[in-house]
C-alpha cells in the first residue's frame, strides 16, 4: 500500500525534475527524498524516474502515476476546501503568480478588500516578470498578459488594459520639442531588456521602431521610476500614472496600446469552491480597479 506522504514526494520530484528542488519544496534533504522515491518505486514494481545529470525525469510508468496522483491532490484539496467553506468566508492560502505591473499597481489595493472581507484569508503574491508553470504548482493561479494555448488549464479573460507613452513634466520642460513621432528620435527612451522580455505582448517598443533602449530593466515599476526621475520617454500602463504624481502622458493621439490581463489556473481546480470564490472575487476587484485609475 502507497500512502499519502509518498505521493506528495513523488509529486514534488516530478515537479522539481531534482531532488534538491523537491526538497525545497517539502523542506526534507535530498538524500531524504531520494531514499522515499526508491521505497515508492519498489513498492509499486515501477521505475518512475530516469535519472541524468540533468536531474529525473519521469518515465512513461511515472506519466501515467502522475494522472492519478494530481487527481488524488485535487481530490485532498477539495476537502480541505470543504473545510475552509462556511459563513465565515474564504479561508486559508492562495499563492498568486502576476507580472510586476499588476503585482505593484493593482493587487496590493484589490487583495487588501478581498482579506478585509475575509480574516481566514492568507495571500501570496509572487511578483515575477515571467510565465508561471502552474503544473508544477508555483502558484494558486497566475496573472499573465496573453492566455496560453497549451496545457491542462483553464483561462478566463480579466479585463483590456490601456498603455501610453509618458514623461516626467519637468524633464518635459527641459528636453527637445516632443509633437510627433519622429521627435523620439531626440529622446532617451526607457524600456525591457530586449532579451529579458517573456511575452511578446511586452514588447511595447518594436511597436515605435526602437530595438535597444537607452534605459532598460525587467521590472515595470523601475523603468516608471526612471520617468519619475526625469530620465527619458517610457511607454506606461494607465493605471500606474495615478502611482507617478508628474507623470504625464505624451503623443496620446499618436500612440496608444491595448493590451489584457488573463487569469490562468490548473486545469483541475474548478472543483475546488475555495479557489473559485476567490477567483471570482479577483477578477471583480482587478476589473473595478483598473476602471476606477484609468479614469483619474
Amino acid at each position: 500500500m502507497t500512502d499519502w506522504d509518498d505521493m506528495r514526494v513523488f509529486l514534488a520530484v516530478a515537479r522539481g525534475e531534482s531532488l534538491s528542488r523537491a526538497g525545497r519544496a517539502l523542506r526534507l534533504d535530498p538524500a531524504t527524498v531520494g531514499r522515499r522515491i526508491a521505497r515508492l518505486e519498489r513498492g509499486l514494481g515501477a521505475r518512475l524516474f530516469a535519472r541524468s545529470a540533468q536531474g529525473y525525469a519521469l518515465t512513461e510508468d511515472g506519466q501515467r502515476l502522475l494522472t492519478h496522483a494530481e487527481s488524488a491532490e485535487t481530490a485532498l484539496a477539495g476537502a480541505r476546501d470543504a473545510l475552509h467553506s462556511g459563513p465565515e468566508g474564504l479561508r486559508g492560502q492562495v499563492r498568486i503568480g502576476a507580472p510586476d505591473g499588476c503585482a505593484n499597481y493593482l493587487l496590493p489595493q484589490v487583495l487588501a478588500e478581498i482579506c478585509g472581507a475575509n480574516p481566514g484569508l492568507e495571500v501570496q503574491i509572487v511578483a515575477l516578470p515571467r510565465v508561471f508553470n502552474l503544473s508544477r504548482r508555483e502558484a494558486d493561479m497566475a496573472i499573465a498578459v496573453s492566455a496560453p494555448e497549451t496545457g491542462r488549464l483553464s483561462v478566463q479573460k480579466i479585463t483590456d488594459y490601456h498603455l501610453h507613452l509618458a514623461a516626467a513634466r519637468d524633464y518635459l520642460d527641459h528636453a527637445p520639442r516632443l509633437q510627433t513621432m519622429a521627435d523620439l528620435r531626440a529622446h532617451r527612451m526607457i524600456g525591457y531588456i530586449p532579451d529579458m522580455i517573456f511575452d511578446k505582448e511586452l514588447d511595447y517598443l518594436a511597436d515605435i521602431g526602437v530595438q535597444s533602449p537607452a534605459l532598460a530593466s525587467n521590472s515595470i515599476s523601475v523603468q516608471l521610476n526612471w520617468v519619475r526621475q526625469g530620465a527619458g520617454v517610457a511607454v506606461v500602463h494607465d493605471f500606474a500614472l495615478p502611482a507617478a504624481p508628474g507623470v504625464v502622458r505624451v503623443l496620446p493621439d499618436a500612440f496608444h496600446l491595448t493590451r489584457a490581463f488573463w487569469l490562468i489556473r490548473h486545469g483541475d481546480d474548478y472543483r475546488l469552491g475555495r479557489l473559485t470564490g476567490f477567483a471570482e472575487a479577483l477578477t471583480r476587484g482587478l476589473r473595478r480597479e483598473v476602471a476606477r485609475l484609468e479614469a483619474m
